[in-house]
């Protein structure tokens, strides 16, 4: 059993909803103004830059990499394979799965896109604190995040 007595420097369910809202209200501001200017959404984008970024990435690698569904991915993929931004290609090793890779038009949507991306990023997060404290919240965010993955944590039961 945890051991549920131990004292806290901080209030868990304050910090707890503050990365919640902080989170939301940070893609949400980024995603408006990527959107805006490019008229791609922001979630398109992360999955065409994932693809990109990892190549011959199958849904399921998509889909943990992003704690989604692989159903979920699945219909994503199929929609950016629609639109002619990835495509499927036969996976050498397993006959049942298929690796994904950028189409032209998708590696057009990610460098068009990249650019307004880190400047959304830049003008929203980087002036919100100084340098030191994204630093510590830098080294923090990815130490929460490596243990939850390594608890395998927080991934979709379905």
């Amino acid at each position: 059993m945890a051991d549920t007595s131990r004292e806290y420097p901080v209030d868990l369910d304050v910090l707890f909803t503050d990365l919640v809202r902080v989170e939301t209200r940070l893609y949400n501001a980024v995603a408006e103004r990527v959107k805006a200017e490019t008229g791609i959404g922001a979630g398109r984008f992360e999955m065409l830059r994932y693809v990109r970024d990892h190549p011959d990435v199958r849904v399921a690698d998509l889909a943990a990499g992003f704690a989604i569904g692989v159903g979920a991915t699945s219909k994503i993929v199929d929609r950016l394979e629609k639109l002619e931004w990835i495509e499927r290609r036969p996976n050498p090793a397993n006959r049942r799965s298929s690796l994904l890779a950028l189409t032209p038009a998708g590696e057009s949507i990610v460098s068009r896109t990249e650019p307004a991306w880190h400047a959304a990023l830049q003008d929203i997060l980087g002036t919100a604190v100084t340098p030191d404290q994204l630093a510590t919240l830098a080294l923090t965010l990815n130490a929460l995040r490596s243990t939850l993955e390594h608890r395998n944590l927080g991934m979709p039961t379905g």
